[in-house]
Formats: C-alpha cells, structure tokens, sequence
C-alpha cells in the first residue's frame, strides 16, 4: 500500500542508515587521502598517468551510475527497491577493495592496465552498493526537515569512519606490512572489507522503504533521463556538487603532499586529516539547527563563501606554523561539513519536484547523479592534482623543487578556494526555496492519499465482486445439460 511517510524517524533508522555510509568511507575516504599518493610512492605510477587514469575511470563511470539508478528504480522485492543492493554489493566491493590495493610483480605497462583495470572495478562496485543507498534517503521520509536530520546523521556515520580511517590507516599499514607498504596496504583493505560488510548488513536490517512511485508507473529508462534534464533544480544540483567535490578532494588529496613535502612533517598527516573529518562531522550535526534559521540555498552560499575565504587565507600561512594550520583546517570543516546533508538533503527535494511536475518518480535515477557527481569531481581534482605536479617537476620519494613545493601550495590553497567561488555563483541559480518546497510536498501528500485511497477501493470492489460471483454460483443450480445421471 501506497503511505506518505510524513512520521517522524526513529533513533535507531536514523543510526541504522548511518552505518552505511560509515561502510561506504572505508573505502571513499582511502581513495579521497591516499590513493593518490599510493599510486605515485607505493604503486609506483608518474603522477600524470595517475591523474589521467581517474579522469578515464570516471568518464567510463558516467554510464554506470544512471544505469545502476535505473536498474535498481525497477527492482522488485520482498525487501523493497533499494535495500536488498545493500547485501548484494558486499562481495564485489570488498574484492575489489582488495585487488586495487594490490601491487603486483608486472613492469610498468603492466602496472598501468592493472591500476586501470582494478579501479574501473572499484568504481562499479562503489555505483552498485552506493547508488542504491543514497536512494534510500528518498523514500524513507517525505518530510524535508525529517530528510535533512537523517543527512546529518549519515554524514556524521560518514566523516565518523573517514576520520578512523584517516588516523588508523597509517598505522596499519605500518604494522601490518611489518616494512612491506604494499602487503600493508592490501592486509588494510582486508580489514576495512570485513567491517564494512558488517555495517552494510546493520543498515538493511535498520532501515524501511516507506514511499513508493505512482501507482501503475511503467516508464522507459530514456523517460526518466529527459526527466532529469529537464529537472532545472537537479540540474544546478548536479553541477554545484560538482565543483563542491572538486574543493574538498582537491584539499584531502594535496594534504598528504602538502605535509610530506612542503611541510616535511609526514608523521603529520594522519591527525590533520583526523582534526578536518571531525570538524566536518561536527558541521554535519550542527545541519538541522542551521536550516531551522536560514534558508538551505542561503546557508550554501554562506558556508562555501568562507570556505573560500579561509582557503585563500591558509596560502598565507608559513611552514613552520603548523598549529595554525590545523586551526584553519578545522574551521574549514567546520564551514564545509554540513555541505553533504544539506545537497543530499536538496537531491531528494528535486525527487519531489520530478514527481510533481511529471506525474512519475525516478528516486535512485535523481540519486545516481549525486554518487557521479561525486566521482566526477573526485576525478577532476585527481587529474588537476596529476597534471599540476608534472608541469611543476614532481619527482616521487624525494626533496622537490621550489617549483614543485609551489605547485603542491597552490593545489591545498588557492585553487581550491577558485572552485569554492565558482560553487557561490551556482547556488544562486537554485529555484527551490522553503516556502515552495513546502507547497510541492503538500500537493505531493495529497496526491498519495487519493493514489492510496483509490486503491483501497480497488481492492474492496475485486473482493466485492469476487464474493459476489461465489455466492451466485453457490445458489443458482445446475443446469439440466451439466447433470450427469447415473447409469
């Protein structure tokens, strides 16, 4: 039966959808921090060929992540339409979790299709558990303050297990390598693999699918995708998380280069990305007080203005003024953690207005978007990193050149602080306000509880009829023909 989820959530939902993005950065924040420098100083890759790789990868990635959207869109089972990708997809990421964290003993061309071939792997694994997921924030409550909480919630899960990952990655690699990084880091991923299969599992088991597409809706995949694009909303959404992703990936990546080499303080770089993801987790919790003041559109422009600001600012800092620097970090995360809650929030506000305006629903379609624009700018910062430490003269492993030093400055600095403007001129193309948010999801309730209510009443009338035709055959006899006599 059709509901409208307009109930408040439970602690134990809002947790429970939690640990699945506390699963999913066991593997999205090794690939933010480190996979980078993996390439270039364990795995042994020029940095040009490694930015080029991720921008392939997620141009190869563009196709999975509407197609996963569509596929789970029209999954029917008895656990619903997106919950049940949450087992199905343990196996193939922890594998591949695995195998791209492997080195294995080929020459350099060889390396290269390896990396390629077991990051493509990575990334369709990641689209076939996390697209599913994401979706699942859209039919889990239509309530939009309900749906920003449960963001919260999950980017706090989210920027939790990053920062575990972040402070413990180090050190196991470390220990468990016992002198070999590249045994280390593929032991590490073993270990990451089992705990998240275990938080996967936690989140089926937690979490309940409560808003269901128009009755009768059969629509073509091509349908849904024009409905996409002419989505205004999810287009700019699109877009800003983009260029949003872009800021932070090209900072958590370039931070590892920046302390092992500008800096020279490796040992560093483990608690200063520990310092950003708590910050990030606290902005993220302090989400649903801040919309209950300012506007999401309003709040958006605020935050990435400051975050452009104190980017720009951290260029200034000198190197040996380290606390200084994890002061900034932390304001930065500050000003960026509720970033996630607040668009994911907005992706399942476009879901509504899809629905609205087209009469059909397409939720893990509007979500594949997110999960490839957060690929796609993970990509663009990948590559832009790649291809600013080539032209600088970065060499792996040893002291760089002034002009390497400044290109790895420019990329933790300035760079980043550009996107973040960019970001403050396309959230003013937002149309979506509060107030006519509020008045779409009134209708949109409405809509429900006649879709539901007719049919209730289609489900009365069949029984009618059906009793109906039993009693009729129950008094009226038989005819004379169908008698058969006995002989």
């Amino acid at each position: 039966m059709l509901t409208t989820s307009m109930n408040k959530l439970s602690i134990r939902e809002k947790l429970g959808y939690a640990c699945g993005d506390v699963a999913s950065n066991f593997y999205w924040r090794v690939f933010d921090v480190f996979l980078f420098i993996f390439y270039t100083d364990v795995f042994g890759l020029p940095a040009a060929t490694v930015g080029t790789m991720m921008l392939v990868t997620r141009v190869i990635d563009a196709v999975s992540d509407p197609l996963m959207g569509a596929v789970s869109d029209r999954t029917r089972t008895k656990y619903g339409k997106f919950r049940p990708y949450l087992l199905w997809g343990i196996l193939p990421i922890v594998s591949a979790g695995v195998l791209t964290f492997t080195v294995p003993d080929l020459d350099e061309s060889g390396k290269v299709i390896w990396a390629y071939a077991t990051y493509i792997f990575m990334m369709l694994a990641y689209t076939f558990i996390n697209v599913p997921y994401g979706a699942l924030l859209g039919v889990i409550s239509s309530d939009s303050q309900q749906r920003t909480t449960l963001t919260s919630f999950r980017f706090i899960g989210a920027f939790s297990g990053g920062s575990l990952v972040a402070f413990f990655t180090p050190e196991l690699v470390s220990s468990l390598g016992t002198g070999d990084e590249a045994k280390g880091w593929q032991l590490t991923m073993m270990v990451y693999g089992a705990i998240a299969a275990c938080l996967f599992v936690i989140t089926f088991a937690s979490v309940k699918e409560r808003i269901s597409p128009p009755i009768n809706q059969k629509t073509p995949v091509k349908t849904d995708i024009k409905d996409l694009f002419n989505n205004k909303p999810w287009c700019i959404l699109f877009v800003l998380a983009l260029v949003i992703m872009v800021t932070i990936s090209l900072r958590a990546s370039s931070g590892t280069f920046y302390f092992k080499y500008y800096v020279g303080e490796e040992s560093l770089i483990g608690s200063f990305t520990t310092v950003y993801l708590v910050s990030l987790g606290i902005g993220a919790a302090l989400t649903p007080v801040m919309t209950l003041y300012l506007d999401k559109k309003r709040l958006l422009m605020l935050l990435m203005t400051v975050v452009a600001v104190l980017s720009f600012a951290f260029y200034f800092i000198p190197k040996e003024q380290i606390t200084l620097m994890f002061v900034m970090q932390a304001l930065i995360g500050l000003a960026l953690g509720p970033k996630s809650p607040l668009v994911f929030s907005m992706y399942a506000d476009t879901a509504d207005y899809s629905e609205w305006k087209n009469g059909r629903r397409a939720t893990a379609m509007v979500f594949s978007a997110a999960a490839f624009a957060q690929k796609l700018g993970g990509a663009l910062a990948g590559a832009t990193i790649g291809w600013v430490l080539a032209s600088m003269g970065y060499v792996a492993n040893t002291a760089q050149s002034t002009d390497s030093e400044f290109g790895i400055l420019l990329l933790m600095t300035v760079i980043p602080a550009a996107f973040a403007i960019v970001a403050v001129f396309i959230i003013r193309l937002y149309p979506l306000s509060q107030l006519r948010l509020a008045q779409i999801q009134q209708e949109l309730s409405n809509l429900r509880q006649k879709d539901a209510q007719a049919l209730n009443e289609q489900v009365a009338d069949g029984y009618e009829s059906t009793s109906d035709n039993l009693t009729l055959a129950i008094e009226t006899p038989a005819s004379n023909e169908n008698v058969v006599k006995p002989k």
